[in-house]
């Protein structure tokens, strides 16, 4: 730890290696310092009564005290200051999941004047290799979020933000949200709704088809969701499984509006929570949703309508 100054604990085993006759070039070593560290230490902190550790400890308190109020520190450059926001949002931006270092370039970009900046500078304000700067380059690019631009009269390429690099990232949530969803219906449907791993993929596809909405801003017409909510309503009145046709004619509607309202009701599933479309052998039924109860309170709904007399 050279550059640093000695602690207490140091100082105290300096004291008893001098009562042993330890030499100041083996104390340095022992503790990793310059012999020239402990020669001064010893030589400053030495009285009549010899090298005592808590005095020179509060000599040295006393000294770093004095320096503090004669030298404050100077304030941080701009370029400082800089760097200190780029590694404070770097790190909130690994938090959303970036990857470390990309986080870093990214907020370099973000921060960079007009015209970006090559892979030297970010070099040189990072601090870091240039393999580093050229993977996260391209995970970034993977991404959508950075381009590259060849530099005015030189060979080098400029890197810079899209500026419409939030629209891209939201894009390929909302797509990657879809994928999820889309999964999890497969899912549920190898393994089987009242299956534990049924249960937990549901609880899932409730919560990113939810998200997906919101983040779609849900491009849902008044009509579609009114249509929608009807079928469910009469799915849940009929008791049974239906037909298109059982399901269209009560409703008065041609078939191929209950099927574009089933279709609905498929890609958006959160419109039926905490139910949930059933199809099957060309019927469809609404069921609830085996994530919104527990094993132990369907069993137990089951057992007390058991003891319920029959009419």
């Amino acid at each position: 730890m050279p550059g640093s100054r000695l602690t207490h604990d140091e100082r105290q085993q300096i004291a008893l290696w001098l009562a042993e006759g330890v030499g100041y070039a083996e104390m340095g070593r022992r503790l990793g310092r310059p012999t020239s560290t402990i020669s001064r230490e010893v030589a400053r902190n030495s009285r009549s009564g010899g090298y005592l550790a808590d005095r020179a400890q509060q000599a040295a308190a006393k000294r770093a005290r004095r320096r503090r109020i004669t030298q404050p520190e100077p304030p941080p450059s701009a370029d400082e200051r800089v760097r200190e926001f780029v590694e404070e949002f770097a790190v909130l931006l690994s938090g959303t999941g970036l990857q470390r270092m990309a986080s870093r370039v990214f907020a370099s970009l973000l921060t960079a004047e007009a015209g970006g900046l090559t892979a030297a500078d970010l070099v040189k304000r990072l601090r870091v290799s240039p393999a580093s700067v050229s993977k996260s380059i391209g995970y970034l690019e993977t991404m959508e979020l950075v381009g590259r631009t060849a530099a005015p009269g030189g060979r080098r390429e400029r890197y810079t933000v899209h500026e419409d690099a939030w629209l891209r990232a939201w894009q390929a949530d909302t797509r990657a949200h879809a994928n999820v969803t889309e999964a999890t219906r497969r899912g549920i449907e190898l393994f089987g709704a009242d299956t534990p791993a049924g249960v937990r993929l549901a609880q899932m596809n409730h919560f990113f088809a939810r998200l997906s909405e919101q983040m779609h801003g849900s491009s849902l017409t008044d009509a579609a969701v009114r249509d929608a909510l009807t079928v469910i309503a009469a799915l849940v009145y009929g008791a049974r499984a239906l037909t298109l046709d059982e399901l269209a004619a009560p409703l008065e509607w041609p078939p191929e509006r209950a099927a574009e309202a089933l279709d609905t009701i498929d890609r958006h599933p959160a419109l039926a929570d905490p139910l949930m479309l059933q199809a099957g052998g060309g019927t469809y039924t609404m069921e609830p949703s085996p994530d919104r109860l527990t094993a132990a309170q369907r069993e137990a709904l089951q057992a007390r309508l058991l003891e319920q007399p029959q009419p």
